[in-house]
């Protein structure tokens, strides 16, 4: 289960992607904007704020979710779904998928899928998080390839879930879209308190750790956590107070039909 209190922590640092995506997003006034895998529907109440004319919908399987966000006061339709079985409408001029693709196998296929329905000159715009090489990710495989917790855990973390920008791009372009594919690394700042858990750990917590949490049952989990912790505070040592946190993002927009246009 997803926990928007959780996921929520450093939400400075989780919005900036969100933020440095759309900026590539030039559509001036489209019919329908859809955020999918909208989490708490924070984020997705400034697309209300950008185009305030526009239909904005915000969808995502997980229902904490979608009752966090149901419950913010703004002009945004909230619902259920699973981006796997989404299809748009005829009107939908804006997509956007900001750190969710991921959790998805097989999700450049289901971008090629997007990209034949959206009607020609629509936006779709994804951001992943690309730092599954990183030492943080590293650790969690390592840690979960331990006996106490491989049987349970080696299944549900994959060493790449997400392609590079290049194959992205390839297969927006072969689709027939302009695209814009690009990756930035952060380094996030995050502060370190004595009486607190590493904040690597605490990062984690809110997204990459959420399915071993799911596995494990709370003993399991707490073992499973104090190693994790362990390894973490030896790779992101504690310097003035903080730690330094690289973190590298994947972004692509594309806007459909447009290659095919421009070379007619």
């Amino acid at each position: 289960m997803w926990d928007p209190t959780t996921y929520l922590r450093y939400g400075d640092e989780r919005s900036r992607p969100f933020h440095d995506l759309l900026a590539r997003v030039a559509a001036d006034r489209p019919r329908t904007v859809v955020d999918l895998g909208c989490g708490p529907g924070t984020l997705t109440a400034t697309l209300a704020d950008r185009w305030p004319d526009s239909r904005i919908v915000g969808l995502d399987s997980a229902p904490e979710m979608i009752a966090r966000a149901a419950a913010l006061d703004a002009p945004v339709t909230f619902g259920l779904a699973d981006v796997r079985d989404w299809h748009p409408e005829p009107s939908t001029d804006v997509v956007v998928s900001n750190a969710v693709l991921q959790w998805v196998p097989g999700h450049r296929e289901l971008l090629t899928r997007w990209a034949g329905e959206l009607p020609t000159g629509a936006w779709l715009a994804m951001q992943v998080p690309g730092n599954f090489d990183a030492p943080s990710h590293r650790a969690l495989r390592e840690v979960a390839g331990r006996p106490p917790w491989q049987a349970e855990l080696a299944p549900l973390l994959r060493a790449a879930p997400v392609a590079d920008p290049v194959d992205y791009a390839e297969s927006l372009a072969t689709a027939g879209c302009a695209v814009d594919a690009w990756e930035t690394t952060y380094v996030h700042l995050l502060p370190a308190r004595p009486d607190a858990d590493h904040p690597v750990l605490t990062w984690l917590e809110g997204t990459a750790l959420r399915p071993v949490r799911a596995a494990l049952d709370a003993a399991g989990w707490s073992a499973f956590r104090a190693a994790l912790g362990v390894r973490l505070t030896e790779l992101y040592p504690v310097r003035q107070g903080q730690v330094y946190f690289p973190f590298r993002r994947i972004f692509v927009v594309a806007r459909v039909g447009a290659r095919a246009q421009e070379s007619s």
